[in-house]
Formats: structure tokens, C-alpha cells, sequence
């Protein structure tokens, strides 16, 4: 039987959860990698997963053989990162196979080139491009637009916390998205960089009295997807971890990688990041814990004369966009995308729908949305 959906990249945290809410839709499913042991290895800890069709598949990372093993589905799920440097390869395929494209991204970079170098094509076809589709995008990005049901505003200001620990993909993209590329804000619907050295800044978190530490995280996925929306001309986003001591430390251990790798040639910059990586993080995190994993998004969204505010208190971030990837792959095996070529989650499934499903598994509570107009 033909399987719908490939999986690539299973073999990681994030991949695992994408093919255990696979199973909760009943959706077969491809799982995919460069190391079909591994990715069964990682399948083999998914409880009732012989219950959906599936199966496993090794692949290498080429385009000729990417585009063989999607001709036959009709939406992939990459989480192989970082994505600037494994994702055009698997967005060629997916033109060539004529398949919709989800990941997980959360670098900046990425998505501005994506969106230049394939969004006209894929929308010519009728396909989606969507990179970003994850709790640490998708999940603030819903809480915007909850505030952008108000007319009248056109900023946005973003706050993104959670509580867990970084899986190896997650460390790698933050090293090497410090050491290759820019971080852009958006400004009077302009990109403005955000100061090369800028530091921690310190946040007011709702619901907590201690004041927070939050980095702009490589620019983040928003300022990109409201670039085009006509309500907005501003964002800025920002996001951290609740624990303070690792907040702290995060600068200190990016600057001293980009210092050992400041004078490389690409090829050899690309190799230390990697091992440095691993020697933050090597291994699979554990499982997230409902009651310790928690997730918060804020969005003060204002204009001349009108403010909105909206919070949504969330918990397990990953299980959060695991679902999402899973849903957008069950809704695009039914219905076109709301809009083809390059878009957002919100803009190709809506933002009330995807909060809907979050609520519905449990992930994320009633938003509490404060409008003054």
C-alpha cells in the first residue's frame, strides 16, 4: 500500500513525536533516514504503533533519491536539520515529485531563501512550502493573530518561554545559525538586523514574578510570515528557556564557538560547529513530562489608538509540534492548503483551527486574550 506521508528525519526526537500523532489520525506513514537501523530503533519506543501502517525506509541525502521515495506520497515532514544547509535538497524533491513540504525550522535564513528560491514554483503547482511549522513559531504565531482579529493594530511584539531541554537538531541549528547568518527584526515592513552582539535582554513574563531572560533566537520565523500581511509593519520576537542560570550561559558558550570558527573556510566551519554541538548535546532528551514541560507564548500586538494582548500557557512544546505536523499533513491529504507556494501554518490551515487541535490533545489552555480599542 502506498503511504501518504514520509517522515524524514524519524529517527530524532521531533520526528518520533510527528509519527506517534500520525498514529492518533491513522494516517500510514513513510518513516525515512540515512540509517534505517536508527530510524527503527526510535520507532520501536512508539507505543501501539503497530496499529498504523507504516514502514521504514533508508535513504541518502540526494535529490535524485529523495524525489523517488516522495513520487508515491503526497506530503513530506522533514525535521532534518539545520535546514540551510540538509533542506534545499529536500524541497527540490519535493518539486520534482509534486509533494507538499512541512519542517520544522526555526532559522530565519531558511525561510527567506526558501520563500526566494521555490515558493513561485511550488505555488505553480499548487503545493505547499511551509518551513517553521513548530511550537516555538506556530503556537505565538496563532496568539498574533488572535490579537490581529482586532483591526487596527500593526505591531506586534513577541515573547516565547518554555521549559525543557534542547534536543541535538535544536543545538546544532542555534550554532550554526549564529555562526552563518544574520537575525532580522521587522521595521516599517523592512528587515532591520538585530545588533550582531545583542545580549540578553531582560523580559516581563506573565504569570511569574521574576523577571526573564530572553535572546532573539536567530530573528525567529515571525518576522518573515507578517512581512506580506498588509495588517502589520512590525515585529520583533524573542524567546528563552525559565531557567535562568542555563539563559546565562547561553551567550558565553555561542561566543566562544564563533570565535573558534570566525576564521574557517566554510567546509571546516560547518565540521567544528557540528562537534560542537554534540559536546552540548549528544543525546536524545528525556520524554517530556506534562506536569514539568511547560510552554508560554505572549504577543502584545498595538496600533495608533488600539492594544491587544493574548497569552497562551501550554505545556510539552515538542508534543505541540509533533501534532501540528501531524495535522497539517492529515488536513493536506483532504483539502488544498489555504493558500499554495509559501505560507505559514496559520495562513495555510488558519490559526483558529490549529488552536483547536492544540486544545483538543490537551497541549495548550484557553488563550486569555486582553483587548483595550
Amino acid at each position: 500500500m502506498t503511504k501518504p506521508v514520509v517522515v524524514y528525519g524519524a529517527s530524532g526526537y521531533t520526528g518520533r513525536l510527528i509519527c506517534e500523532y500520525l498514529r492518533e489520525y491513522n494516517v500510514a506513514f513513510t518513516a525515512a533516514g540515512r540509517d534505517k537501523a536508527r530510524v527503527q530503533a526510535a520507532l520501536d519506543h512508539i507505543p501501539g504503533l503497530d496499529t498504523v501502517d507504516h514502514e521504514v525506509v533508508e535513504v541518502s541525502h540526494e535529490t535524485g533519491p529523495l524525489t523517488e521515495l516522495f513520487r508515491d506520497a503526497s506530503v513530506v515532514c522533514n525535521t532534518v536539520g539545520p535546514f540551510s544547509e540538509y533542506g534545499h535538497e529536500v524541497v527540490q524533491a519535493c518539486l520534482e515529485s509534486g509533494t507538499h513540504y512541512l519542517d520544522t525550522t526555526g532559522e530565519q535564513d531558511w525561510l527567506i531563501s526558501a520563500e526566494e528560491r521555490y515558493g513561485a514554483d511550488m505555488a505553480a503547482k499548487g503545493l505547499l512550502l511551509s518551513p517553521g511549522i513548530a511550537q516555538m513559531y506556530t503556537t505565538g504565531e496563532i496568539a498574533a493573530n488572535l490579537c490581529l482579529e482586532t483591526p487596527g493594530l500593526d505591531t506586534l511584539d513577541i515573547l516565547v518561554f518554555w521549559k525543557g531541554y534542547p534536543t541535538v537538531a535544536s543545538t546544532q541549528t542555534i550554532l550554526v545559525n549564529a555562526a552563518l547568518s544574520a537575525a532580522y527584526y521587522l521595521e516599517q515592513n523592512e528587515y532591520a538586523p538585530w545588533p550582531a552582539d545583542g545580549g540578553l535582554q531582560d523580559v516581563a513574563v506573565p504569570g511569574h514574578h521574576e523577571i526573564g531572560l530572553a535572546l532573539p533566537w536567530g530573528g525567529t520565523s515571525h518576522p518573515v510570515w507578517f512581512k506580506n500581511d498588509p495588517r502589520v509593519a512590525n515585529v520583533k520576537a524573542v524567546g528563552g528557556v525559565f531557567d535562568r542560570a542555563l539563559m546565562q550561559g547561553v551567550p558565553q558558550i555561542v561566543a566562544a564557538v564563533l570565535e573558534q570558527v570566525k576564521d574557517l573556510p566554510l567546509e571546516e566551519k560547518l565540521k567544528v560547529l557540528h562537534e560542537q554541538a554534540a559536546a552540548v548535546r549528544d543525546e536524545m532528551p528525556p520524554r517530556e513530562n506534562q506536569r514539568i514541560n511547560t510552554s508560554l507564548d505572549s504577543v502584545h500586538a498595538s496600533g495608533p489608538l488600539g492594544r491587544a494582548h493574548c497569552v497562551i500557557h501550554g505545556t510539552c512544546n515538542y508534543k505541540q509540534t509533533g501534532l501540528m505536523q501531524a495535522y497539517a499533513a492529515y488536513s493536506l491529504l483532504q483539502q488544498p492548503p489555504r493558500r499554495a507556494g509559501f505560507a505559514s501554518a496559520c495562513q495555510a490551515f488558519g490559526h483558529r483551527e490549529l488552536l483547536g487541535v492544540l486544545r483538543s490533545f490537551g497541549l495548550v489552555s484557553n488563550p486569555v486574550l486582553t483587548v483595550q480599542s
